[in-house]
């Protein structure tokens, strides 16, 4: 089932939004009357993990100091 939000709200609401799709729901989003674009769980099983740059430092790590080393 697709829910119907709009754009403010949904700016608004963010983190709620963000969980409720995380869990599966999908939602239509609106501005002024007309359908902009769609959010909905990623379906696509092949996602992983390659790197979790937050466990090597806090609030990550800059990407010209990852590309830097390449």
């Amino acid at each position: 089932m697709q829910n119907i939000i709009g754009l403010k709200t949904l700016r608004e609401n963010m983190e709620q939004y963000a969980k409720k799709v995380a869990a599966g729901k999908t939602f239509i989003i609106f501005k002024q009357s007309k359908p902009l674009f769609k959010i909905a769980p990623l379906e696509d099983e092949r996602w992983e993990e390659t790197a979790d740059f937050t466990k090597i430092k806090k609030g990550g790590v800059n990407i010209d100091e990852v590309l830097a080393r390449l």
